[in-house]
This record gives C-alpha cells, sequence and structure tokens, in this order.
C-alpha cells in the first residue's frame, strides 16, 4: 500500500460510490501498543504490539453493509468494499441509516506527546521496576508482585465519508500499574494503583507502588460485621464502579430498545440535587478525549445529569436521527471490526466542594467501601444489585478497622438518591472518574 491513509480513505469511499452505494465510510486505524512486566527486578514480559486496519460501511436502499480488514492492499481493499456492498442485502432496510454530513468545529487537543515514543525503552523498563522497589520497600509485608508495568500506546485514525468528512487524528497515552500482596499471619490481601495520562513528564511511577501496598496492607486482618443500616462512604474507585452500570442505562440506545433504568425520565428528579454525571469527549487532558467520535461527528461536552435532574443521553448519528436530536458525538469504535455503537468518552461524576475527609469526619458509625466484588452482575435495566463488599470501619469520624465478608444489595437510582456528600477528588481510571461519595444509608449485610 503506498497511498497515505488519507488517501487510502477518500479512495475507498470513491470506489464504494462508483460500486453503487448511497453512502459510504472508511474508517482506519494505526495503533502500536507496548507493555512491560516486571518482577522481582526482572522483567517478566515485554510486549510490542502493532495493528491496523480498514473499516468500510456503506448504505444502500437503508440497508447497512459493513467488512473489515487488516490487509491493506488493493485487491483486499477492493474485495472488502465489494463484500460490504454485498453484506448489506442480509440486513434490514431503516429509514434512520445515515452518516453524518461535516459540521461543527473540531476541538484542538493536545493528545499526542512525541515523548512517550521517544523515551528508551531501557528508561521504560526502570519506570516498572521503580514501581516494584517503591511497593516493597514501603512495607515489609509485602510479599507478591502480581504485576509491576509501564504500558503505552500511540495511534492514528482516519476517517472519510460520501458525504464530505475527510479527517485525522494522531494521539498517545502511557501509564504504570502495580498488583501487590500483602501477607501477615496466614492472611493474603492484595491492593493495586493505575495511573494514566497523555504526557510522558506527567507520570510519576514511584507513587504507585506505594498507594497499592497501602491498599494491601491497610486490609490485613479484616473481620466481618453484624448486620445493620449505617452511613456508606464509596472511595472513587468504587464511584466509578457504580458508574459503570449507569454509563449504559444513559445511552440512547438502550433507551430506544427499552433497556434502560432511565427510559421516560428525561426531565425528572433521578438523583440527589448533588449529583451531576457528564460526558466530555474533548475533555483536556482527557485519557479518552479525542477530536471526533467513531463517524466524524466532533465531541463534544454533554451535561446528563445536572443537580440530579436527568438532562438527556448520549447519542450517535443513528439514535439522534430517530429521536430528531443532534448527535451528542458518542458513536464510538473499539477497532476497525466494529460499527459505532453509543458509548460514554470521559464519562464522570463532577466534584463537589468537599474534601474527602469531611466526608468522614462527623460519621459515628459507618464504612468506607475500597473494594467490591461481583459488580458485574448489577442489572442495567432495573437497576438492581447486589455485590460483596469490604474496606474500612469508621468510627466517630475515623477510619478504624478492616472490615471483609460483608454485602451490599439496593437499587442504582435509590443510592444516586441517598448520596448526600460528593468530594472534591475527582480521581479517573481510565475514560470513567468520580470522586469520593457518600451515601446517608445503606443496609449492610454482614454476620
Amino acid at each position: 500500500m503506498t497511498a497515505s491513509f488519507s488517501e487510502l480513505a477518500r479512495q475507498v469511499v470513491e470506489k464504494a460510490q462508483g460500486l453503487g452505494a448511497d453512502q459510504s465510510e472508511a474508517f482506519l486505524i494505526k495503533s502500536k501498543d507496548l507493555s512491560i512486566d516486571v518482577r522481582d527486578g526482572e522483567v517478566e514480559t515485554l510486549k510490542l504490539a502493532e495493528d491496523r486496519g480498514l473499516g468500510v460501511r456503506i448504505f444502500l436502499k437503508d440497508r447497512i453493509g459493513f467488512a473489515y480488514t487488516s490487509n491493506l492492499e488493493n485487491a483486499a481493499v477492493d474485495e472488502i468494499i465489494r463484500q460490504a456492498l454485498a453484506n448489506s442485502d442480509k440486513t434490514s432496510p431503516d429509514r434512520f441509516n445515515y452518516m453524518p454530513k461535516p459540521g461543527g468545529q473540531y476541538p484542538g487537543l493536545d493528545i499526542f506527546d512525541p515523548e512517550i515514543q521517544k523515551a528508551p525503552i531501557e528508561e521504560k523498563i526502570d519506570i516498572a521496576k521503580t514501581i516494584e522497589k517503591s511497593a516493597r520497600s514501603f512495607d515489609k509485608r509485602i510479599t507478591i508482585t502480581e504485576r509491576s508495568s509501564y504500558f503505552d500506546a500511540e495511534y492514528e485514525v482516519t476517517l472519510a465519508n460520501s458525504l464530505g468528512i475527510s479527517t485525522s487524528y494522531q494521539g498517545a497515552y502511557c501509564g504504570c500499574y502495580a498488583d501487590l500482596v500483602a501477607e501477615q499471619d496466614g492472611d493474603n490481601e492484595t491492593g493495586f494503583a493505575i495511573k494514566m495520562t497523555l504526557k510522558y513528564k506527567d507520570l510519576k511511577p514511584e507513587t504507585v507502588g506505594p498507594e497499592a501496598a497501602e491498599k494491601s496492607v491497610r486490609k490485613l486482618g479484616a473481620k466481618t460485621i453484624n448486620t445493620q443500616k449505617a452511613v456508606i462512604v464509596l472511595d472513587p474507585y468504587i464511584s466509578i464502579s457504580f458508574l459503570g452500570v449507569v454509563a449504559p442505562a444513559l445511552s440512547a440506545e438502550a433507551v430506544q430498545k427499552g433497556k434502560s433504568l432511565f427510559g421516560g425520565k428525561v426531565g425528572q428528579q433521578v438523583a440527589s440535587g448533588k449529583v451531576n454525571i457528564i460526558d466530555y469527549g474533548s475533555m483536556p487532558g482527557g485519557i479518552a478525549s479525542a477530536p471526533f467520535d467513531g463517524e466524524g461527528v466532533p465531541t463534544s461536552k454533554t451535561v446528563l445529569i445536572q443537580n440530579g435532574e436527568l438532562k438527556g443521553y448520549l447519542h450517535n448519528t443513528y439514535t439522534a436521527a430517530k429521536d430528531g436530536v443532534m448527535s451528542t458525538g458518542n458513536g464510538t469504535r473499539s477497532s476497525f471490526k466494529s460499527t459505532p455503537e453509543v458509548g460514554t468518552t470521559n464519562f464522570y461524576i463532577e466534584p463537589g466542594p468537599t474534601h474527602p475527609d469531611d466526608l468522614i469526619k462527623d460519621i459515628g458509625a459507618g464504612l468506607y467501601i475500597t473494594d467490591v466484588m461481583g459488580m458485574h452482575t448489577a442489572n442495567p435495566i432495573s437497576g438492581d444489585f447486589s455485590v460483596g463488599a469490604s474496606g474500612i470501619w469508621i468510627e466517630n469520624g475515623r477510619l478504624t478497622k478492616p472490615v471483609r465478608g460483608v454485602a451490599i444489595a439496593g437499587n442504582i437510582l435509590d443510592l444516586l438518591n441517598e448520596v448526600e456528600g460528593v468530594g472534591s477528588d475527582l480521581t479517573f481510571f481510565g475514560g470513567k472518574g468520580a470522586p469520593t461519595i457518600r451515601i446517608s444509608k445503606m443496609t449492610i449485610s454482614g454476620s
């Protein structure tokens, strides 16, 4: 393949149109992923994976056809164009099948740091070693390194369609991760920490190991508690776990299929007045930020829940056409092998004014939850959940003894409505973020 990605995308669209497509689109990705795992001071694995490919989407007589290939030679590209056209015969016509026209300005984003690529591999190995070394030196009870890792990725996305969109961007991010085990008197506890950033110079590996170590050590000696109703405080990572159940329910696609607990509730109070939930595809510094979505629509900031009131849903071009609204720029694609679905970008609960320590200091008795098990079983349609939990008991405004072997159950809407405090410590794990959250009451099932 000699043509640039932009040229290739335009050629694909021209060929598809020439073969009879009503509308056509070419979506190309080129990516490179590096991961380095260290254990006991030695490199355990070092993986460099490169990928590139083309997805072709066409509309013909209101039917959609799609095909993809990782072979970008002319003959292979011509074959998948014909395959996409042939595949349209197998789908049902839908009058809302159409592609976006050029419209709006693409946000200017600083999402590609060349230093990530320039940094030598030896330096990146040293980062992974630093994570493990700082974790082991934090506490002698840290005995096992499950993973001590450096990782990065760089990617280039190119998109063109027959309505005049022709655009591309480059992005990159890097990160480090620690997953550790602490041991004491036959008790084993795990702890992890992760840091991801768009800027190589902003990585602080020396903080990741100690954070994971502290999380594992503080769980040692944990015991269950009696069943009771108490105040609950969610660590940011746990707030994000619940946010992960909320995310698909705020998709217009789920609402249109009758599979969302937020269906028909726009304009209604669905959470405490302290809760604001936002999706921000062009957020400065966001790991999931991009100038346009998987269809070429400019990304934007979408307020979904404001002061507890449901304002709307996330849309791609198809769901927006069906509802008679504009796309929110949330036509996301996991790779060139998929068509645009409705998905989140930088999706988060807005931080509040309260320092996280102040959310705890006036609690007589409660539970600070640091881990949950089984969140994947939560039902995004009904909102019901029942999960195992562990954490630290709060007594007289202080974190005291570690707790495990308990469960919490309820409904997401009830949980959102019981939020009585939102911390100022917005923390992102990849594309989702949340601060510390205080829930006024919840039943904790223990012994």
